[in-house]
């Protein structure tokens, strides 16, 4: 039988694994339980497995038959701190937190594609790496694991290296889609103290009210965007948090406000932070404040290798049909810590659509909202893709 025949075999399967990684979801690096059901997956395959030392990872060889490269597959596994809002049968039982980013599909493809491709060890050209991930929320998981030696899991830097993102909207379901070159944003948080002089509010003559001023930062930070960088290698900046005062009629001490700051190209990044900060120390000054602005660089861009993202449309086509294939007009400005793996090894990320019946992909409550649910009908296609570029990429080098 051909790999996606095989992975539809494994459909209950994997859909049982993803509803229990579902219905115990954990956060960052620690995911002990996570890990213990990954361990269990893929137990008898005749993997060479190792686990993280400062983070629940596992890392998963398979040796092919003959010598040749490697091929790295990634899945990550860690979930989200928000509150589920859903009633179907396997939904989280942990309080205040959810798979709303489909990383416990991730997880269930990768060990799928681990099942198919073992079971093809005898035609395997090359080595498989299959990279199990916490952390990749905010935590750099990816870099932990690079670090604790991942790239060098088979004495081989990888030649390629591919990963699946599920959508709770956006595609239809089945839809496969990715471009060359950038895919994804870099980002950073910035996380801003206004410092001034509490007191009464009947009185704010006699205080240092730090609260207009930090109000006035937040939309400068809109202004500045738009106004310092050029609309074709765009800026997005989202304050998500602010926080100052307990009381109506109190003006308090400091002001505090949290942002997140996107870009499309490693130059636009550099030259953003010291304008944002600039920016927010110039209003302060105006308003004879202090302020402290704090950088915290996350991911850089996502980037597709161009032949990487080639072939991963041209598998599709041949192996699911022209129609499940889309090509992103642009990138989409959510991050990424694939983007390490993607700095060292040429490879490419692909989404694959995940909406559920009744639901339009164009409005659907998208990734990392409480109402994002995904089909999971979707996991023995993502499981054959990943196999397959794997089973091609191995059989291309060994045919050369």
């Amino acid at each position: 039988m051909s790999v996606h025949e095989d992975a539809v075999e494994l459909a209950g399967e994997l859909a049982e694994l993803r509803r229990a990684l579902h219905r115990e979801p954990e956060l960052g690096l620690e995911l002990p339980r996570t890990q213990e059901k990954v361990l269990a997956a893929i137990d008898g395959l005749g993997l060479e497995v190792s686990t993280g030392k400062g983070l629940n990872s596992v890392t998963a060889v398979l040796r092919g038959n003959a010598p040749g490269p490697t091929v790295l597959l990634r899945g990550d596994m860690d979930a989200l701190p928000l509150q589920e809002a859903g009633t179907h049968e396997f939904i989280s039982r942990s309080d205040g937190i959810m798979h709303a980013c489909g990383h416990d599909l991730h997880t269930a493809i990768l060990a799928g594609a681990a099942k198919l491709l073992s079971a093809r060890r005898d035609d395997l050209h090359g080595d498989v790496v299959f990279m199990f991930q916490p952390g990749e929320e905010g935590n750099d998981g990816a870099a932990h694991m690079i670090a604790e030696g991942l790239l060098d899991a088979t004495g081989t830097l990888p030649s390629a290296a591919y990963a699946i993102h599920v959508t709770s909207g956006l595609l239809p379901r089945g839809v496969f889609a990715t471009k060359p070159g950038t895919l994804m944003a870099a980002c950073a948080d910035f996380k801003v103290t206004v410092r001034g002089r509490g007191g009464h509010g009947s009185t704010p003559y006699r205080a240092n009210d730090p609260i207009p001023a930090a109000c006035e930062m937040v939309t400068a930070l809109q202004t500045v965007v738009t106004r310092k960088f050029d609309i074709f290698d765009p800026i997005v900046v989202t304050v998500g948090y602010f926080r100052a005062g307990t009381k109506n009629n109190i003006i308090p001490d400091t002001a505090v406000f949290d942002a997140t700051i996107r870009a499309f190209s490693a130059a636009a990044l550099e030259r953003v932070l010291p304008t944002v900060k600039a920016t927010v120390e110039g209003i302060a000054q105006a308003h004879g404040l202090e302020v402290d602005a704090e950088f915290h660089s996350l991911y850089p861009v996502t980037v597709n290798d161009p032949a990487a993202a080639e072939t991963v449309g041209a598998t599709v086509r041949e192996h699911f049909g022209e129609q499940r294939f889309l090509t992103m007009p642009q990138p989409l400005p959510g991050a990424e810590d694939f983007s390490r793996v993607l700095e060292r090894v040429p490879g490419a990320m692909v989404f694959l659509g995940a909406t559920i019946d009744g639901r339009d992909p164009a409005t659907a409550p998208f990734n990392h909202a409480p109402e994002a649910a995904f089909d999971d009908r979707v996991l023995p296609d993502g499981a054959a893709l990943l196999a397959q570029l794997a089973v091609d990429r191995l059989a291309a080098t060994a045919a050369k």
